[in-house]
């Protein structure tokens, strides 16, 4: 997929160098609005996940906007695809740079979508308009209604290109990749189609002023989302720094939390859960073992696998009460106080919580000198009543692939 837009951009640039660019103006207009809508993207690092979800509305809507513009102030445009492609590329390249300079700059895979995107919008726009086909359906409601359709099959391809690029990425199972993405579709996406259609026809009636008219409240609207983001991310920080009390007073190994909610947001991912289910089990994972704090006697090693059954449910039950006084949701505490219960009984997350929190007590102590296989295998003589089996071989599926050390951690607090 890089090498399909690396080589429709060359394409796109040799062509235009050859014949030149059309109507300049315009296609400079477009480019400034793309490369302040890529410098006022968000931190790609703000926030986990397969990728960069819609990290520039307003560059994305301007780049929507000049491949279904049809006219200026009332005149034709004679802008092509490729000249499209060429703009789009040079002004979301000259908005990345100040982020790459900061040194968390996009990958390649931002710019690779957007120039396929843009360029099937183009494609399907383009060649009806300038043959003079959509003339005929003149200013009513079949125009209405071939946009609303070229919408739908322009927020279809980005979320397939998306979840392919993600896929490769990360190697996560594609199916519920695509499904966020679709998601995603219907809130900030739909916006940022149906701004790009607006502009585009705001400019064909009034001409390039149109551009700021339409600009200003998706970037406000950008800002915002920008001022949420933040605001999870501290929510999420003092989520981990809560969780690391039971490491610092003691209780628990060093980094146990941290390897637990990283390991089972990767089995997580390879069961099919959504990214909301995934936020869920984040926090109940990195939460845990939270109501060992309230043990008079700490457990050794804070290893909970090993202990009775009773007792496990008891240290269980005390940290669901812990997790709904510090105002986490309540799935979270409903997943953390039913960990111990057989697997049958339990939602998705908190058997997910319970295997690899088992296997991290097993492989962190020196009980099984062999490692991670001899803990796999006695999580499987638990799978009649302790552990799902699907989970275990999750699980396994999971390390074999990268090992323990290589599951991206959850970052501190």
């Amino acid at each position: 997929m890089r090498g399909a837009a690396g080589a429709l951009t060359a394409v796109a640039l040799g062509h235009t160098l050859w014949n030149g660019l059309a109507e300049p103006g315009t296609a400079l207009a477009f480019g400034i609005l793309i490369t302040i809508g890529e410098l006022a993207r968000r931190d790609p690092r703000a926030e986990p996940g397969p990728g960069d979800r819609r990290p520039a509305p307003l560059a994305s809507a301007g780049a929507l906007a000049y491949a279904l513009l049809g006219q200026n102030a009332g005149q034709p445009t004679r802008h092509g695809v490729l000249q499209i492609v060429v703009v789009v590329v040079v002004a979301a390249l000259a908005g990345i740079v100040p982020h790459i300079a900061r040194g968390h700059g996009p990958v390649v895979d931002h710019v690779a979508r957007r120039v396929l995107t843009v360029a099937f919008a183009a494609v399907c726009f383009q060649p009806l308009y300038n043959s003079g086909r959509l003339e005929r359906l003149g200013q009513g409601p079949y125009l209405v209604l071939f946009l609303l359709c070229l919408l739908v099959l322009t927020a279809l391809c980005e979320a397939v290109l998306a979840a392919v690029l993600a896929r490769a990425r990360t190697g996560w199972p594609y199916g519920p990749l695509l499904r966020d993405e679709l998601r995603a579709q219907l809130g900030i996406g739909s916006a940022i189609c149906a701004t790009g259609v607006v502009m585009a026809l705001g400019v064909a009636g009034a001409g390039l002023w149109a551009l700021p008219v339409f600009s200003v409240p998706l970037l406000l609207t950008q800002m915002s989302f920008h001022r949420i983001t933040a605001i999870r991310t501290t929510y999420r920080q003092t989520i981990t720094s809560l969780a690391r009390a039971t490491e610092i007073a003691g209780y628990t190994p060093p980094g146990h939390a941290r390897r637990v909610a990283a390991l089972s947001c990767a089995v997580g991912r390879e069961l099919g859960l959504s990214e909301r289910e995934l936020t869920v089990l984040e926090y109940a994972a990195l939460m845990h073992d939270i109501g060992q704090l309230s043990l008079v006697d700490p457990v050794p090693d804070g290893a909970t696998a090993v202990l009775p059954a009773a007792e496990a449910r008891r240290i269980a039950s005390l940290g669901g009460e812990v997790a709904r006084q510090t105002g986490v949701p309540a799935e979270v505490a409903v997943v953390v106080e039913r960990q111990a219960e057989p697997y049958r009984e339990q939602p998705v997350a908190a058997r997910i919580v319970r295997a690899v929190n088992a296997y991290d007590d097993l492989v962190g102590g020196d009980r099984h000198p062999s490692g991670s296989l001899a803990a796999l295998e006695e999580l499987r003589l638990g799978t009649g009543h302790d552990y799902q089996p699907e989970v275990v071989e999750c699980l396994a599926r999971v390390l074999a692939r990268g090992g323990r050390d290589r599951v991206v951690p959850v970052p501190p607090g």
